[in-house]
């Protein structure tokens, strides 16, 4: 049985979902052409491209098996879907901010507002119902930064994820709604039907998610420094200690180590008189 995954058409998440697809081995055949469909190199898989707000209801539907997309959207559409993952990107919130000239300081403030301008209606009314506060919610589709400065609403809710857009435009953060990333959904249905493939692509995923920012380091050094080695390069379970052919006074040591410590590993190694040091991207980490 097929499996039919959902991937954003456009938008900030479309290309790395993309990517993390290609990594995890489910190559796009036909991906240049943005289709609607895409086949990949497995048969039993294909990808569908469309709205990232459209996912949640689709993957419900069943119209489509899995898909990414962000949180925010799954909880806005209300969806019933599994959450297999989430993917640690893509991170933002949705928060409520108003104009900084305006008398809309703090949460508490808000018992006074009247009109809430949103591109998501249905997280905004739960936050303002939750409070008990008596707000008029309207969707916009866009450009929500400007609803306060042109007095049709007195907050908005809006999502953000450096804060910098608000600030250009004014406005300041007063409480934060959600906070999101993007996540992988399943239909309940087909993770039932078709258990064994979804967790083979959803092993997959979490591998290239998992190697993420991580590098393979390798290098030959003395027997005698090995524990010295150990503390320079613990990885993640520890080093892996090979012999060399021909050389019993030397071994091999392989460890997965994070990008961020690559420069001041190497570094130890070099004063610790390592050769041959090599420094191997990953694909993908299985743990």
């Amino acid at each position: 049985m097929g499996v039919r995954i959902a991937l954003p058409s456009k938008g900030r998440i479309s290309g790395p979902a993309v990517e993390i697809l290609e990594k995890a081995g489910i190559g796009l055949i036909d991906n240049s052409n943005r289709k609607l469909f895409s086949h990949t190199f497995d048969p039993e898989i294909t990808v569908m491209f469309t709205r990232a707000a459209d996912i949640p209801e689709y993957v419900k539907d069943g119209a489509a098996d899995i898909g990414i997309t962000g949180y925010d959207l799954v909880k806005e559409n209300g969806a019933d879907v599994e959450v297999l993952e989430d993917l640690n990107f893509g991170h933002t919130r949705l928060v409520i901010a108003a104009p900084e000239s305006s008398d809309f300081k703090t949460a508490e403030d808000l018992k006074r507002v009247t009109t809430v301008a949103t591109e998501f209606p249905n997280l905004t009314k739960e936050y303002f119902e939750e409070k008990n506060i008596s707000a008029r919610i309207f969707s916009l589709s866009g450009a929500t930064e400007v609803a306060p400065l042109i007095g049709v609403a007195d907050v908005i809710s809006d999502l953000t994820s450096t804060g910098t857009t608000l600030k250009m435009n004014h406005l300041h953060e007063i409480d934060t709604i959600l906070e999101s990333s993007v996540v992988l959904i399943a239909n309940k249905d087909s993770i039932k039907d078709n258990y064994e493939k979804i967790e083979a692509i959803k092993t997959g995923i979490i591998g290239v998610i998992q190697a993420e920012g991580k590098k393979l380091i390798m290098a030959n050094v003395k027997k005698e420094d090995l524990q010295s080695v150990q503390e320079a390069m613990p990885g993640m379970s520890g080093p892996t200690v090979s012999e060399i052919y021909g050389n019993e006074n030397m071994v091999a040591v392989h460890s997965v180590i994070s990008e961020k410590e690559v420069f001041e590993t190497i570094n130890k190694l070099r004063i610790l008189g390592a050769k041959d040091v090599l420094v191997v991207p990953i694909e993908r980490i299985l743990e």
